[in-house]
Formats: structure tokens, C-alpha cells, sequence
């Protein structure tokens, strides 16, 4: 048996108005004074305010979180021009300040929304109405978030040196070069190249073992840290070798910074497995000059000073003197 048109009809709008109450999707319509005329499942689902509840009250009194003149600036043209607005979770989180209740993403304490807004008209046209499609997005964005602080944390792990906190030495010599850049153009600033060196460091290793020498390494770089300046870079250059870039600093201050350094380290015992391990480190210094045409020569430079050091007896700090002086 077939349906009439009239049965026809009423069906339709039964399967209409079943598939707007289940749809897993907010839909919201205002009218021109932002007051709430329809209200979904999902809406009453997440605000626990069914649509009885809610119908012809102001929007902004019933969810005083939501920024009206914000909201605003996203509806007026909807409506003056007929033409949809959206909102991204990337720019405000959500228009609903709504829990989120999924286990799956339960690290984020509120739902992250996109939404869709369009104009309604009536027979002639005329926009009478607004209605917002709210979209949740919370799997997607806390999804989006964690790969981007987990990007960021592998980023950081990229420039800091595991061992001792310290830059990594492609991270250090990165920076080198900007300074080196910086100076090449403001040759009144002057910068200083600092190189040190555990003494002995492989005897350490043959005797104690590995792990003996990461404690010292360890525990030299705390020294390193404890004197520098926030201006300043220390990164860990090689397995016992340590370069510290010492910013707007000339010879003279870096001297006494690196005899302050060297002390610290001569009288400082490190303790393992009971036994105290005494160690030295020899530095080189080298201030940046006009002759090095490249970061490399500098580095070479506080290479040499910190060679003589150990020439000398080790458990010295020695200036580059460049042949042309």
C-alpha cells in the first residue's frame, strides 16, 4: 500500500527531526536577537539544558563564557551578507565551554570545536535566523597538540647534550657562527672563544671505568654552568672537551673568568662509589679579531691556546696570541 502525500510528508519530517536530535553534531539556531529558537541532542547532551530550557533565552546571559563581541564580529556579516562564517579550534578553542568527556583524549579538560555558521531565510529572502553548527574536534586537536610538543620537546633534545646539559655541539658551534656574523658587522664588539679540556681524562676511564668519567664530565659541566652568564653559550664539544662562547667579553674578562673556572674544578672532588676522584682541565682562550675570516679560524685559534696549556703542564688557561701582535 502506498503512502499519500500528506503521509508522505509527515514521515519525512519524523525522519527529519530523528536524524537532527541524533546527529553527533551541535546544531543551534538563533534569531536576530541572539536568542535560542532550536537546540539539538548534542546541545542539550553537553550543556545538561534541554530545549525547553534554553528556548528564547539570550545566549550571552545563558553562556556568559562566550566573548559576545568576538561572536559578534563572526554573526553581523552572516547576516548583512549572507554568507557563511567558521571558526577553527587553532584560533579560539571552542564557542561552548562544553567537558570533554571522551576517553580517548581525556588529557584535555574541555571539547575543542570547529563550527559552521549560515543565515536562514524566510519565502522573500530575508535573513530571520542564524544557525551554528557545532563540530567536535578534541581527538584532532589534542592529536595535533601532543605531535607538536613532542616535536618541540625532540627539538630541544636536539640541541641540549644528554650527558650534561649542556648545547650539543652542533647547536654551540650554530650559534659560534651568528656571533662570528654579528661581529663581522660591528667590529667595535668584541667576543670571546674559550676551549677546555679534562686533564689525564683516559686515565680516569682506565682506571675507574665509563662510568666514572661521565660523573666527571658531568660534574665539571655544573661548574661551567654555575659561572656563566645567561648571554653566554657552553656546549659540550667533544667526549671530555668544552667550549663556551662568551658574549660582548673581551681577553681580559674571559681570563678571569676561566682562572675562576679552573680553580673551581682543581678543588673540586668528585665522589664515586666511595672513592673521591681529584681532576684538572686545561682552557684556551681566543678573542674573535679581524684577521679570522672565518668562524673556523676561531675556533682554531682557542684550539692552539688550549694545546699550549697542555704543553705547559695542563691545569693552565692560556690567550691566543696571534703572529701578527
Amino acid at each position: 500500500m502506498s503512502l499519500t502525500n500528506a503521509e508522505f510528508d509527515v514521515s519525512e519530517i519524523h525522519w527529519l527531526m530523528d536524524m537532527f536530535q541524533t546527529v553527533d553534531v551541535g546544531l543551534v539556531v538563533l534569531n536576530s536577537d541572539y536568542r535560542i529558537q532550536v537546540w539539538n541532542g548534542f546541545m542539550e547532551s553537553h550543556s545538561g539544558l534541554t530545549p525547553r530550557h534554553v528556548r528564547e533565552r539570550y545566549l550571552f546571559d545563558l553562556f556568559p563564557e562566550i566573548d559576545e563581541e568576538w561572536l559578534r564580529r563572526k554573526c553581523d556579516p552572516v547576516i548583512l551578507l549572507k554568507n557563511r562564517a567558521f571558526t577553527i579550534w587553532e584560533q579560539r578553542p571552542y564557542i561552548f565551554k562544553f567537558k570533554n568527556y571522551r576517553p580517548i583524549t581525556g588529557s584535555a579538560e574541555y571539547m575543542y570545536q570547529n563550527s559552521t555558521i549560515f543565515p536562514l531565510t524566510d519565502t522573500r529572502g530575508q535573513v530571520t535566523h542564524l544557525c551554528i553548527i557545532i563540530y567536535d574536534v578534541t581527538d584532532a586537536a589534542v592529536s595535533r597538540t601532543e605531535l607538536e610538543s613532542m616535536n618541540g620537546r625532540l627539538q630541544q633534545l636536539s640541541k641540549t647534550d644528554f650527558l650534561t646539559q649542556l648545547s650539543t655541539r652542533g647547536h654551540w658551534e650554530d650559534a659560534l657562527i651568528q656571533e662570528f656574523n654579528r661581529l663581522q658587522r660591528y667590529s667595535q664588539h668584541h667576543s670571546t672563544l674559550l676551549m677546555c679540556d679534562i686533564d689525564h681524562f683516559k686515565r680516569v676511564n682506565d682506571t675507574y671505568g665509563h662510568t666514572a668519567g661521565d660523573e666527571v664530565i658531568r660534574k665539571v659541566a655544573d661548574v661551567i654552568k654555575a659561572n656563566i652568564r645567561t648571554t653566554d653559550l657552553a656546549g659540550r664539544y667533544g667526549g671530555e672537551e668544552f667550549a663556551i662562547l662568551l658574549v660582548d667579553t673581551s681577553m681580559e674578562q674571559a681570563q678571569c673568568l676561566a682562572e675562576r673556572i679552573r680553580q673551581q674544578v682543581a678543588t673540586m672532588p668528585v665522589q664515586y662509589n666511595q672513592t673521591s676522584l681529584n681532576v684538572t682541565i686545561s682552557l684556551g682562550l681566543a678573542e674573535r679579531d679581524v684577521s679570522m675570516q672565518e668562524h673556523r679560524h676561531w675556533i682554531e685559534a682557542a684550539d692552539k691556546a688550549l694545546y699550549q696549556s697542555k704543553v705547559d703542564g695542563r691545569n693552565k688557561v692560556t690567550c691566543y696570541i696571534s703572529d701578527d701582535e
